[in-house]
């Protein structure tokens, strides 16, 4: 009988100090193909190839784009050097992004993930199939040397997301777990799962230097190697023809050039030339005059070349005259708003664009994230929360970007504005009432497109009495003093996503203001923009999400921060008449990457 109990006890004992595992294993949540920032992914499980995609397309043929500049490393993980045009088509991410979904990502190298409702950690189950081109099998211990590799010298902004990261354990030779900790929020997740997987046993090797720039084609596992570099000049990549994922649906479609180069110019006037008479194959059109004019010609007209505006969905770019709010004379609202009445869009536009451009009326133009009429419903309590920190115009008018079509009346509501603000005019001159300094200030400048605005923006601004002196510098200046705030006014283009996220917060937020090396230029800080900044990437659902963006982009146009100018709303695209495109565009607009080449086509 006694030593029934004990084995009875030892019974207990076994399955009592086992109880956790096996709980544990069977609480983790089961795995899925994709993963959505909000609500569930538009493809199931089964599906055969993205819709924007023709899984028929015709292989072979080669396509020929344009890079601006030059390049001097093949190294894209760290940010030293000029990094070659479309290194990524060498190389595999755990999870791939679709393009006609606001964020969703589709497994690729991670064959499924499997990620709780709180998203506090995340497994990646590494298809068995994935390869590096060499043969070798990527693997989790690949997948972590990446993860340090990142996070010890990948970009600041990666960086930052990683260290989100409390713990990493290889559960197996197949799977890999991400713990995250403190700060870590709904998006950390799917930027982590868009992260490169590179080969250790590569960069690990005697003679490779991850942290370092190299000329050397590193080891890659994606759909091409790079097969020919003339250093600064051109970079060709060939197509794998035993590429481990050329099967996988996300795949389908995509990929189908034999050949992909990207020959570099040292300014675009030479390289239109270059397009004109054939030398490659597919431009991105970015001139609106070179558009508009430079496509009357003969390679047009007989057919062999096609000038094609597709239409997209997604949010436009947002160009800006940008205010410096850390310099005195742009700290208050009223001056920032009274400068923006004297910006004659509608002059601009039709003398310098040829009437195609609409003018910016938010910081998410094209897309349902701008804010429209007054704020009503959860978006009106979301700003009412911060209501003293706000401009009271705010609740009661609607933002209109003014085009500058009554130039008399702009002018007599940009004084009375000036002259609450303590300024006035004395002999022509605007000056402040307190000690007569005038009103001066810098555009720093880099193109001749800006100089063009900024030239037509300081005649105007010539009639208040205030003063705009152009400097315009090289590159390496120019980046360096944007980088250090060392402006008065400057150009500048913030781009938008339909899923906008932590990048907020880097754009529009406090502390970023006094982060050189931020993209908060206009030094924003205000507390109503901080909370609405910050609760964008943790909003729990896509109409949360969608109330947020729409506060904050009120908040932001009414504070005046920039001069918002225009958008198209179309991609431009030239290109021989013998490369074609699937019918279906998505959401962000045409991907060049499912483009194929017809013979056929005449």
């Amino acid at each position: 009988m006694r030593k029934f109990f004990q084995k009875i006890f030892y019974l207990f004992v076994f399955a009592a100090f086992f109880q956790p595992a096996i709980s544990h294993a069977d609480d983790l949540p089961p795995p899925v193909h994709a993963l959505a920032m909000h609500g569930a992914p538009k493809y199931a499980a089964d599906f055969i190839h993205l819709d924007y995609a023709n899984p028929d397309a015709p292989q072979g043929g080669v396509l020929n784009q344009a890079v601006i500049g030059h390049f001097d490393n093949l190294n894209n993980l760290i940010i030293k050097g000029s990094v070659a045009s479309h290194l990524e088509l060498t190389q595999d991410k755990l999870m791939t992004r679709v393009w006609d979904e606001p964020f969703t990502l589709y497994g690729l190298v991670a064959e499924t993930i499997q990620i709780p409702e709180d998203r506090s950690f995340i497994i990646f189950n590494l298809n068995p199939q994935a390869r590096f081109h060499d043969g070798t099998p990527m693997t989790p211990d690949d997948v972590i040397f990446s993860y340090d590799s990142y996070r010890k010298y990948g970009h600041p902004v990666r960086q930052r997301v990683y260290g989100m990261v409390d713990k990493v354990t290889k559960l197996d030779e197949d799977s890999i777990r991400f713990d995250f900790g403190e700060g870590y929020d709904a998006e950390t997740a799917l930027i982590l799962a868009m992260m490169t997987v590179l080969p250790k046993h590569y960069w690990t090797a005697e003679g490779h230097d991850i942290s370092k720039t190299t000329l050397t084609p590193p080891l890659g596992s994606g759909p091409y190697k790079i097969s020919a570099v003339d250093t600064g000049r051109s970079i060709t990549y060939e197509k794998v023809p035993d590429y481990w994922g050329r099967d996988l649906p996300v795949n389908a479609g995509h990929y189908n050039f034999d050949t992909v180069i990207f020959s570099y110019y040292r300014d675009d006037d030479i390289a239109f030339e270059a397009f004109k008479s054939g030398t490659y194959n597919l431009r991105r059109e970015n001139d609106i005059g070179k558009w508009t004019t430079g496509y009357d010609i003969p390679a047009v007209q007989g057919g062999r070349i096609l000038a094609r505006a597709i239409p997209h969905d997604r949010p436009e770019r947002v160009r800006s005259l940008v205010f410096n709010t850390r310099r005195d004379i742009f700290s208050d609202r009223k001056v920032r708003q009274a400068l923006s009445l004297m910006f004659d869009f509608d002059w601009l536009n039709k003398n310098l664009f040829y009437g195609a451009f609409k003018r910016t009326d938010s910081f998410f133009p094209n897309s349902e994230l701008s804010a429209r009429g007054l704020p009503a419903g959860d978006e009106l309590d979301a700003l009412t929360d911060y209501k003293d920190a706000l401009p009271p115009e705010l609740f009661t008018h609607i933002y209109t970007a003014d085009n500058g079509a009554d130039r008399r009346s702009n002018m007599r509501k940009a004084l009375k504005l000036l002259d609450e603000a303590g300024w006035h005019i004395v002999d022509q001159q605007l000056v402040r009432k307190e000690d007569g300094t005038p009103f001066r200030f810098e555009i720093l400048l880099q193109t001749q497109e800006e100089k063009k605005i900024a030239l037509a923006f300081a005649q105007s601004l010539r009639r208040l009495g205030v003063t705009a002196n152009l400097r315009q510098v090289e590159s390496a200046q120019y980046q360096g003093r944007l980088d250090s705030f060392d402006y008065d006014m400057v150009f500048f283009t913030w781009w938008n996503t339909l899923s906008p996220g932590n990048e907020q917060v880097n754009y529009w937020g406090s502390a970023a203001a006094d982060m050189n090396g931020s993209r908060n230029y206009p030094g924003v800080k205000n507390p109503a923009i901080d909370a609405l900044a910050q609760s964008i990437a943790q909003a729990p659902s896509r109409e949360a999400l969608v109330t947020q963006t729409r506060a904050l982009d009120r908040a932001l146009l009414w504070g005046y921060y920039t001069i918002p100018l225009y958008y198209l709303g179309k991609d431009l695209v030239a290109h021989d008449a013998h490369l074609s495109s699937s019918p279906n565009v998505p959401t962000y607009g045409t991907v060049i990457e499912t483009w194929w080449f017809d013979e056929k086509a005449n």
